[in-house]
């Protein structure tokens, strides 16, 4: 064979691979390219009933990457051979303000052992004596922007990224600000990280599109819910919105999928089914199958 034609040839191979490996991972990919990922709280009842069987359920729903939150307590090591055993990598975890206030070093150390990237603060804390009878005070919101200033120079050190994940409280109003203003303005972007739980956000009356938009390259993750809303959605009508499987309630994700690619670095994508109308691994399959086969 000519040496040119040698080279032709080695060149179509070379591309024909190259194309067959892009058609693959498209087939298997979620809408942002990402492996499928589940936040475990989903599961937090099957787990303490039997966490193995349960794990298993959760890979064979299709799901890879798993975010930790109400596990067993049990010693990391016991927890990773399970993940381990069932083909999950845990890649971030979930703690409360207040756990992370008394016993930061342990959870570090723990979440490293499980293999996470990522450690989550999942919820507010209140400054000493500071709130009010209606929840957090602004003060509160800023105390809470330095902790997690302290808390991401810590991770950073140990190869972890500290990042903040929301609800609904942060739209509600502390004098006269939005406390997810206050959190975003008050943190540094190279210690802090954000995880943008979509269906709350929806739930407490705002668009994640528009936060996307005001704060670029601030959220590295998405929860990724849906529910069913009330006429017009706001932090104090959250228990009227009923949480479901997606692409069963109202949550458009076309336009939130679509800027997330645009002006976000999002590196995990996770499913979060807080309670379930139907099977709860008919549910986790439904979540997964809404995912791979997502159209924009």
């Amino acid at each position: 064979m000519p040496e040119i034609t040698r080279r032709r040839f080695a060149q179509m191979a070379s591309l024909t691979v190259a194309a067959l490996a892009v058609g693959t991972r498209k087939a298997n990919a979620t809408p942002l390219g990402l492996p499928l990922g589940i936040q475990l709280y989903s599961v937090r009842e099957q787990m303490k009933q039997d966490l193995e069987s349960t794990l298993a359920a959760v890979r064979e729903a299709g799901y890879v990457e798993v975010e930790a939150a109400a596990l067993p307590k049990i010693p990391a090591s016991q927890m990773r051979a399970a993940l381990d055993k069932a083909g999950l990598r845990c890649v971030s975890a979930h703690h409360p303000f207040n756990d992370l206030h008394t016993r930061f070093d342990e959870l570090l150390a723990y979440d490293k052992e499980l293999g996470c990237s990522f450690m989550i603060c999942s919820s507010p804390g209140h400054r000493e004596n500071g709130g009010n009878a209606h929840g957090f005070s602004l003060d509160d919101w800023k105390y809470n922007a330095g902790q997690f200033n302290t808390w991401g120079q810590k991770t950073k050190a140990a190869g972890v990224r500290f990042g903040y994940h929301n609800h609904t409280p942060e739209f509600a109003m502390a004098d006269g600000q939005v406390p997810y203003d206050v959190l975003l303005h008050g943190t540094d972007a190279s210690l802090v990280t954000f995880e943008m739980d979509c269906g709350w956000v929806k739930v407490a009356g705002q668009d994640p599109v528009a936060l996307m938009q005001k704060y670029p390259h601030r959220m590295s993750m998405l929860h990724v819910k849906d529910f069913t809303l009330p006429a017009n959605p706001s932090p104090e009508t959250r228990e009227q919105a009923k949480g479901t499987e997606l692409g069963r309630g109202t949550v458009d994700y076309r336009p939130i999928f679509a800027q997330a690619a645009k002006n976000q670095k999002i590196v995990h994508a996770f499913v979060e089914q807080e309670a379930f109308d139907v099977p709860w691994k008919e549910s986790l399959k439904i979540d997964a199958d809404y995912l791979r086969g997502f159209k924009a």
